[in-house]
């Protein structure tokens, strides 16, 4: 498929956009509620063909989702590349672009200075940009995460400094990751995933108070906790203990019992909460986006959200060990 006529182009910046924004933490910027996580273009899922995983795109910032979130482990630079491609001819200034660093395979890490200043030259040129405007720190429980304190952060504020990237951060999924780092040193904004869903709200229970009076950017992924919170079959990988499992299909029955997927009150209440900029869900299917763009504007069944947290209730924050044990 073709990059984006101007023609094109300029029908995603005519489109009226009504996704609700909100601050991210001290950056100035305003990010929408929901945003759009470019992994599956990655074929980290499911193999992707490539007129949807461009499509994917432009309906993503035609719905509003114009903060994207990528990373060179997605695909192995796949995601990298074909967004950079699905980007071409788009105006650098209509959306939010987020990649990552130092996790580049399924057990290949490096966050050495070194690496750090090339993995943003090779992510802005497959990008096809002269500057990212969040770059984070990709899944840290998985090293030692002084390194990232001594050497890694201080590696990042030398190149936001020559202004190839405007604000820096790191992400992961235990909660311990954030105070290590944020006692010892700053940073613009974090990403959590899988921790504030319907069954597991540690994130903004233990962490966002303290990252608001910090005045760190809060920002969440995984509002379906890798379909754990859908009707889909539960993948293989998937590592939450089999009582989370069961209690979700059980949720799940009882949505649709109601005559609602459960993906849509999964998304909505991620949505909900003011502390959180932006919540990042991924697809490379199109007409998921206009779903999620569509359900993000509908209010909140606030009684089959009580409902639905009682049958989460037995199983509430209980998740898995990711990374080092003492990263956890």
């Amino acid at each position: 498929m073709p990059a984006l006529t101007e023609d094109q182009s300029a029908k995603i910046l005519t489109q009226p956009v009504t996704m609700q924004t909100r601050p991210l933490g001290r950056t100035g910027l305003q990010l929408p509620i929901l945003s759009f996580g470019a992994s599956s273009l990655g074929a980290e899922f499911r193999s992707v063909k490539l007129d949807e995983a461009l499509a994917s795109v432009r309906v993503a910032l035609e719905c509003g989702l114009n903060f994207i979130d990528t990373s060179p482990f997605y695909g192995r630079g796949m995601s990298e590349v074909l967004l950079g491609i699905a980007l071409k001819g788009v105006p650098r200034e209509s959306y939010t672009l987020c990649t990552k660093l130092g996790r580049y395979d399924l057990s290949h890490f490096d966050f050495s200075a070194k690496r750090v200043a090339e993995s943003v030259d090779v992510s802005l040129h497959r990008l096809g940009t002269d500057h990212l405007d969040i770059i984070l720190c990709h899944d840290i429980e998985f090293v030692p995460m002084q390194q990232i304190v001594d050497e890694t952060l201080p590696a990042l504020r030398k190149i936001q400094q020559s202004g190839k990237v405007r604000f820096v951060g790191f992400s992961g999924y235990p909660m311990k990751i954030f105070k290590f780092i944020l006692d010892q040193t700053n940073v613009d904004c974090v990403l959590s995933y899988n921790q504030y869903t319907l069954q597991n709200t540690r994130f903004a229970d233990e962490i966002v108070p303290y990252l608001k009076a910090k005045g760190v950017g809060v920002m969440n992924a995984g509002p379906f906790s890798a379909r754990l919170l859908t009707n889909a079959p539960l993948p293989a990988w998937l590592k939450e203990p089999e009582s989370v499992k069961a209690a979700a299909r059980a949720a799940a029955a009882h949505c649709a019992s109601r005559g609602v997927d459960i993906a849509k009150l999964a998304l909505q209440f991620s949505l909900a909460n003011p502390d959180i900029t932006t919540t990042v869900s991924g697809s490379a299917n199109p007409n998921n986006i206009r779903n999620w763009a569509k359900w993000a504007a509908e209010p909140l069944d606030q009684q089959l959200l009580a409902e639905v947290q009682a049958i989460f209730a037995p199983v509430k924050n209980l998740g898995h060990k990711e990374g080092l044990l003492e990263n956890n």
